[in-house]
C-alpha cells in the first residue's frame, strides 16, 4: 500500500515547483465585491448557487426575476451570446425563471436576459473545480488519499486519483436503516428489504428510511452529501424533483482535530450519514478538507464548503437555510466561517468549542501549558505539587495539563505530521531546511505572511510580559519564591519550538495580520447577525481532555466587544454521559430543532430591520439558556463565567494565560505592558525579592487593561488571500 501511495504522491506532484519556494513575505488579502448587474432593472439575474465572482466548475444555477410590466414566457436568456433560454423554466406561482447555465469557459462570463427591448446582464467569474479560489496557491507536497478513503457502510475506497488534483469520477450510493438501527448497503434499488424502516420527518411525512450519498472530488477534497431518497417512488433528483424525505434544509458537518492537518487529501469527512439529522429529514453535507485533522485551515475549509454547497445547490436547488454543525476543530471552522465568510452558513452550532486555533488548545493555551510543564519537570529548584502545577496552569486535572502540554507540540515543525507524508518530505534545519513544516502557521503562511529575514512564517506567538501563576500566588496557592523562580525560568521557544532561556517574542506583522483578517476570531463579521448555540459536553473534569469550558465564554465575550451584546449565542450544558458530541443526547438534538425553528422563524420577517436585529427577535421563545445537571434536572439560567448554578455542577476552570491576569474573552496575542505595580500583588516583597522582579520583568508586565499590539477590527469580510483576489 505504501508503494502505491507513493507513486500517486508523485503524479500529484508533477507540475508543481519545489516547496517553499516563490511566495511574497506579505500577502495581502483583497475584499471581494460581487459583480453587479447592468441594464433594465425590469429584469434582476441573480446567481442562486453562490457568489457571482466565484463560481466554479463550469455551471451556476440562476434566477430571473421580472417585473409585471415584462412577459415571462417571452424572455430570452443567453450565455456569451449563445442562446440558453431552453434550460429555463417558471417558478410556479413566481414571475421568475431557474435554470443552471452550463458550459461556462474560465475566467468571465456574460449572462444576458432580455425581453422586447428590456435587457440585464451579469458577469459570472468560473473558477477551476480544483480551486483555488480565495485561499492561498494549492499547497506543496500533497498527498492524495482516494485509494485509501474508505466509503462507509457500503465498503472499499475510491481507487487511485484520476489526475494530480487528486480527483475521482462522482458515484452514487443508496443506504438503508435496518430494524437493528445499523445503516447496511441497498443491494437492489428496485426491490425492499425485508428490515427496512420507516422514519418521519419534521415536516411530518413518513418515508423509508432510504439514503442517497454523492461522493465525488471537489477544490481536492474528497465530498459527500446525503438525503432520504425512495428510489422505488421518488424521481430521479434534479432541481425540480425535491424527494419527499427531504425538508429543504442542509446541515453541513465539519470535523475536529489539527495534528496532522496539512499537506494531505484526507481519508475521511465528519460524516453524512447521522441517523438523526437523516430522520428528521436534513440533507447532510461535508468534505475531507472540512476536517481539521486532513487541513487545519479554516479559510481553505470555507472555500471548500462554499464549492461543495454550491454543487449541491446545482443538484437540488437552494435549501432554505444551511445549519453549521461541529464539534472542538468543527467549532473553529464553523465560528471562522461564520465571522469572515457570512451567507455560507445562516447558524452555527459549534461543540466543546474554541473560538479560533490561536488563541485554542492547538497553539497559545497549549504553548503556554507547554511552557510550564517543561519548568515543572526540567528546571524547577523549588518544590511543586501537581496541585501547585494545575493550579498555576488553570486547568482542573494535572493529565489535562499534561495533554495540553502535548498539544502544545503542534507549533513543532516536526511534531505531528501524517504518517502519509514520506519522512525524506518533511523539514529538518539541517538535511531538509525547505521540507513541510507541520505547523499551523506553515499551513497558512500564505495569510500570516513571511519574515524576509528567515523564510518562515509569521508567528503572533508572544509571552514576553507575562505574570505567569500571578492568580495562585495572590491566592496563597504558590509561594513568592515559586512564582519569581517560575518566571525567572519558563522562557519561550525558537522557530523550531526548541525551548529557549529567552522568551518569546511576536512577530507584530503577524499580529495585526491575524486580528485585520479574522484569524484571531473577531465576532464582528458575520457571527454579529448569526444564531449560535454553543452546545457544550462538560470536559473539565475529564482527564487528558482540553476542551475546556471557558473557551465558550470568551466567544461570548468578543461578541460583547464587537456588538455590544451577545444576544444570539445561547449555551446548551450537560455532563459528559452522551460524549463530547452526538446526537444521542436529547439536548443535542434539541439544539438541532431549535436552531431550525430559529432561522425558519428569521425567514418569515420580511421587514426592513437589519438582519441582526431579525435574528435576536426570532429566537424560539422556548429556546432557554441553561444546563442539564447530573441526574437530568434542567436548569434554567443565564451562563455566566465562574458563577451561577450550572457552574456548580460544570465549574470553569482557566488557562495559564487567564491565571496571568489575562481577560476572559483571551484575545490578546502581544500585550501592552506597564511597569511593575505593587498594587497588583496581595504579597510583599523584599528588596532583594523586588529587585529580581525588577530583573525578569525589565520590560515591564502584561497591562490587560490595554488591547493586545496591532489589536484592530476586521479589515472586511469576504476577504481573498488567492487568484480571486488578484484578478
Amino acid at each position: 500500500m505504501r508503494i502505491r501511495l507513493v507513486l500517486v504522491i508523485l503524479v500529484c506532484l508533477a507540475s508543481f515547483p519545489m516547496w517553499g519556494s516563490a511566495q511574497s513575505a506579505d500577502p495581502q488579502p483583497v475584499v471581494m465585491q460581487e459583480h453587479r448587474q447592468t441594464g433594465s432593472a425590469e429584469i434582476q439575474i441573480k446567481t442562486v448557487s453562490g457568489r457571482n465572482d466565484m463560481v466554479s466548475g463550469g455551471d451556476a444555477l440562476l434566477r430571473i426575476d421580472v417585473s409585471p410590466r415584462v412577459p415571462l414566457d417571452q424572455v430570452k436568456v443567453a450565455l456569451n451570446g449563445q442562446d440558453l433560454s431552453a434550460a429555463f423554466k417558471p417558478i410556479a406561482g413566481t414571475r421568475s425563471l431557474l435554470g443552471l447555465a452550463t458550459g461556462l469557459k474560465l475566467g468571465d462570463n456574460t449572462v444576458t436576459a432580455s425581453q422586447s427591448g428590456q435587457a440585464a446582464s451579469l458577469v459570472l467569474t468560473n473558477w477551476p473545480i480544483e480551486g483555488p479560489i480565495f485561499s492561498g496557491p494549492h499547497e506543496k507536497p500533497y498527498v492524495c488519499m482516494t485509494q485509501v478513503f474508505d466509503l462507509p457502510v457500503t465498503g472499499g475506497n475510491l481507487g487511485p486519483a484520476l489526475d494530480e488534483n487528486c480527483s475521482i469520477k462522482t458515484r452514487v450510493d443508496y443506504i438503508y436503516r435496518g430494524t437493528d438501527n445499523k445503516f447496511k448497503p441497498l443491494p437492489n434499488p428496485s426491490a425492499r428489504p425485508g428490515d427496512l424502516t420507516t422514519t418521519t420527518t419534521n415536516e411530518g411525512k413518513k418515508v423509508p428510511f432510504i439514503v442517497r450519498v454523492e461522493t465525488g472530488t471537489i477544490n481536492r477534497a474528497i465530498y459527500h452529501f446525503s438525503m432520504l431518497h425512495d428510489p422505488m417512488t421518488d424521481r430521479p433528483v434534479d432541481l425540480w424533483n425535491r424527494p419527499a424525505g427531504w425538508n429543504g434544509r442542509l446541515i453541513y458537518t465539519f470535523g475536529g482535530g489539527c495534528p496532522g492537518g496539512w499537506y494531505i487529501q484526507g481519508k475521511d469527512t465528519e460524516g453524512v450519514l447521522d441517523p438523526f439529522m437523516l430522520s428528521q429529514g436534513f440533507a447532510v453535507a461535508t468534505s475531507s478538507k472540512n476536517v481539521f485533522g486532513n487541513n487545519c485551515d479554516d479559510v481553505n475549509s470555507g472555500e471548500t464548503m462554499m464549492m461543495v454547497k454550491e454543487r449541491f445547490i446545482e443538484r437540488h436547488g437552494a435549501p432554505a437555510h444551511t445549519i453549521g454543525w461541529g464539534s472542538s476543530g468543527g467549532a473553529h471552522q464553523v465560528h471562522l466561517i461564520g465571522d469572515n465568510y457570512p451567507g455560507l452558513l445562516d447558524g452555527i452550532i459549534p461543540g466543546s468549542s474554541f473560538p479560533d486555533v490561536p488563541f485554542g488548545a492547538v497553539t497559545m493555551q497549549g504553548f503556554g501549558a507547554r511552557l510550564l510543564h517543561h519548568y515543572f519537570t526540567e528546571l524547577a529548584t523549588e518544590k511543586w505539587t501537581k496541585e501547585q502545577e494545575t493550579a498555576a496552569t488553570g486547568i482542573m486535572l494535572h493529565e489535562t495539563l499534561v495533554a495540553q502540554a502535548t498539544r502544545g507540540d503542534r507549533i513543532n515543525p516536526r511534531g505531528v505530521c501524517d504518517e502519509a507524508i514520506p519522512a525524506e518530505w518533511l523539514y529538518d534545519p539541517v538535511t531538509n531546511p525547505r521540507g513541510a513544516r507541520c505547523t499551523p502557521y506553515d499551513h497558512q503562511s500564505y495569510i500570516w505572511g513571511k519574515d524576509p529575514r528567515t523564510g518562515f512564517p509569521r508567528r503572533p506567538l508572544d509571552n514576553v510580559g507575562v505574570q505567569y501563576g500571578l492568580q495562585t500566588l495572590n491566592s496563597g496557592v504558590i509561594s513568592k519564591a515559586q512564582f519569581l523562580e517560575l518566571n525567572e525560568k519558563v522562557g519561550g521557544v525558537d522557530i523550531d519550538a526548541k525551548f529557549t532561556k529567552e522568551r518569546t517574542v511576536g512577530d507584530r506583522i503577524g499580529a495585526r495580520r491575524g486580528y485585520e483578517t479574522g484569524r484571531f476570531l473577531s465576532g464582528g463579521g458575520g457571527l454579529a447577525s448569526t444564531p449560535i448555540i454553543d452546545y457544550r459536553a462538560y470536559a473539565d473534569s475529564k482527564p487528558g481532555d482540553v476542551h475546556m469550558r471557558f473557551h465558550s465564554f470568551s466567544t461570548r465575550e468578543r461578541l460583547k466587544q464587537a456588538n455590544g451584546h451577545a444576544d444570539n449565542q445561547v449555551m446548551l450544558h450537560e455532563d459528559y454521559t452522551y460524549g463530547g458530541f452526538n446526537t444521542e443526547s436529547p439536548l443535542h438534538q434539541e439544539a438541532i430543532q431549535q436552531m431550525d425553528q430559529w432561522l425558519l422563524n428569521v425567514a418569515k420577517d420580511t421587514s426592513n430591520a437589519p438582519r441582526a436585529q431579525k435574528v435576536v427577535k426570532a429566537k424560539p421563545a422556548n429556546l432557554r439558556e441553561g444546563c442539564v445537571a447530573p441526574g437530568g434536572r434542567r436548569i434554567n439560567e443565564q451562563q455566566v463565567y465562574q458563577g451561577g448554578e450550572c457552574d456548580k455542577y460544570f465549574h470553569s476552570h482557566a488557562s495559564p494565560y487567564l491565571v496571568a491576569g489575562m481577560p476572559v474573552a483571551n484575545n490578546i496575542a502581544m500585550c501592552q505592558r506597564k511597569p511593575i505595580d505593587l498594587s497588583d500583588y496581595k504579597v510583599t516583597f523584599n528588596p532583594a525579592e523586588m529587585d529580581r522582579l525588577r530583573r525578569i520583568f525589565a520590560d515591564g508586565v502584561c497591562d490587560y487593561t490595554k488591547p493586545s499590539f496591532e489589536q484592530r477590527p476586521l479589515m472586511g469580510t469576504w476577504l481573498s488571500y488567492g487568484p480571486a483576489g488578484k484578478k
